[in-house]
């Protein structure tokens, strides 16, 4: 991707397909100009920003199609260049034809996320917010979509700059002890630094830690419901999503195969999978479908075990839920057909959740405890959450960079390696917001955008 932005880019922003409208973007030093010379109405190069226009798009003398031009002046764009939105009518004939005629007035097809790309070159955001903006695009429910408009909105990155602001102040002070080494001088009061080294680590152990939320609220989590057949797998399931996804049958072994659904509990997005029977199987098919709950088990993040209360020991749980244990897994423990059931609840594991799956009772307790096990019952605007991958990465190395940096005051290693460390811990948080970036950085976030935006 060239990042040289002195030619003007056009691109369809709208999903390509038949619909009422689409909209046309271009942005560029020449936006208004190329509108105007296929634009039949008012002067769009005099046009005041922020404002509509009606008119006709024409091929010299062939009219196109009618239109409304949005005009937005450099610098009030979401670009910060001169900006021009064709809402047209929804024929992928009449867009192809329109986006044509402006390639040939001096127009050039926009690369994938090369809007939001200028919008971060010319300074109209930060690079995290740049990449919130295709987390909203892509959000299919209440909390992906809150999450990344906090993001957009700059939560993330304030939080980002005050811990580089915090530090590059004692930066500067190393660095000017470096410049009069020869004289003795002494400037950084090095017990503060520790001490505010100290906290900005423990600031960003929280950011680390917060990514496993952010995780499971932008993505949604990965839910395995699992137990011995009969145990009420499948009926459970039918409860939650309030239908009959799945088969329900006395007969044990009715489930073969695995069955995945989409259960929504306030914003967190549980992909719940209905497993086969863990038990010996008697044939080929059954077989094969108790290797596969196995391996949803070891793939998953939460595991639900559902074991039927009147026919089944306390100590067979007990196998049960040690054969269900994988690391880094949490394991919820379920016992099911409690109606009329007056057994000794304290016999089995504490947190065990007792519920009635064909009668529905005590469903809204275990959807408490599936929110507050991927959640802690934080919300998205409980606190400043990190769900990217590469800032997880980036601050990653800025604890690790801090860390040196600790050590290094702890073993009063030179000013030049106490500075070198500190350094690497600015770079690392400037590549969250783009500060520090380079070409290939910049590539590969944009290439993952959809081409208009």
């Amino acid at each position: 991707m060239s990042f040289k932005h002195n030619d003007t880019i056009v691109a369809l922003s709208t999903p390509p397909g038949i619909g009422a409208i689409g909209v046309i973007r271009l942005s560029g030093p020449k936006a208004l100009e190329i509108s105007n010379q296929v634009f039949k109405g008012n002067d769009l190069t005099n046009a005041a920003s922020h404002t509509l226009h009606h008119g006709w798009v024409r091929d010299g003398e062939a009219i196109i199609d009618e239109v409304v031009a949005g005009i937005f002046v450099s610098p009030k764009s979401y670009t910060g260049e001169h900006v021009v939105e064709l809402s047209c009518h929804g024929s992928p004939y009449v867009q192809q034809r329109i986006i044509e005629v402006l390639l040939k007035h001096g127009a050039r097809l926009a690369e994938a996320g090369e809007f939001t790309l200028r919008g971060f070159l010319n300074g109209k955001m930060d690079l995290s917010q740049a990449e919130a903006v295709a987390d909203l695009i892509a959000s299919t429910h209440g909390t992906a979509h809150e999450l990344a408009l906090q993001q957009m909105r700059g939560g993330f990155s304030r939080v980002i700059a005050t811990l580089r602001e915090q530090l590059l102040k004692f930066a500067a002070l190393v660095n000017l002890e470096l410049d009069f080494s020869e004289e003795d001088v002494e400037f950084a009061d090095k017990e503060a630094l520790y001490k505010l080294v100290r906290e900005l680590l423990d600031e960003v152990e929280k950011l680390r830690a917060s990514f496993v939320v952010g995780n499971v609220l932008k993505n949604g989590v990965a839910t395995v419901i699992a137990g011995r057949p009969n145990a009420g797998k499948s009926t459970l399931l039918n409860a939650l999503l309030n239908e009959e996804r799945a088969i329900v049958s006395d007969l044990a072994g009715t489930t073969r195969d695995t069955i995945e659904e989409v259960l929504n509990i306030r914003g967190i997005l549980f992909r719940l999978i209905d497993t086969a029977g863990i038990r010996d199987a008697n044939d080929a098919i059954e077989r094969l479908g108790v290797e596969r709950t196995m391996e949803k088990i070891r793939t998953s993040a939460l595991v639900v075990y559902v074991f039927d209360v009147l026919e089944i020991s306390t100590e067979e749980v007990a196998v049960d839920l040690k054969r269900l244990h994988t690391e880094g897994s949490t394991l919820i423990c379920v016992g099911n057909k409690v109606d009329g059931w007056e057994g000794d609840r304290s016999l089995y594991p504490e947190e065990t959740v007792f519920i009635s799956a064909k009668d529905k009772q005590h469903l809204k307790v275990l959807e408490d405890v599936l929110y507050k096990s991927v959640t802690g019952g934080a919300t998205a605007m409980d606190q400043t959450i990190v769900s990217n991958a590469r800032h997880l990465d980036a601050l990653n190395k800025t604890a690790a960079a801090l860390i040196d940096v600790l050590e290094g005051l702890d073993n009063n290693i030179s000013g030049e390696l106490l500075a070198l460390d500190i350094r690497n811990a600015l770079e690392y948080l400037g590549e969250i917001t783009g500060e520090v970036t380079n070409e290939d950085l910049l590539d590969f976030i944009f290439s993952k955008f959809c081409i208009g935006k």
